[in-house]
C-alpha cells in the first residue's frame, strides 16, 4: 500500500479505483486489481 499526500494521482492508475474513508483516513481501493492501494496520509 502506498502512502501519499495526495490520492488524484492515485485514483487516476485505473477506472475501477474508487475513493473510500474508513476510520477517518482516506483510502485508494480496486477491487479488480487489489495491488493498487493507497492511503493519505
Amino acid at each position: 500500500m502506498k502512502v501519499a499526500s495526495s490520492l488524484k494521482t492515485l485514483k487516476l492508475r485505473d477506472r475501477n479505483c474508487q475513493v473510500v474513508r474508513r476510520r477517518g483516513r482516506l483510502y485508494v481501493i480496486n477491487k479488480r486489481n487489489p495491488r493498487m492501494k493507497a492511503r493519505q496520509g
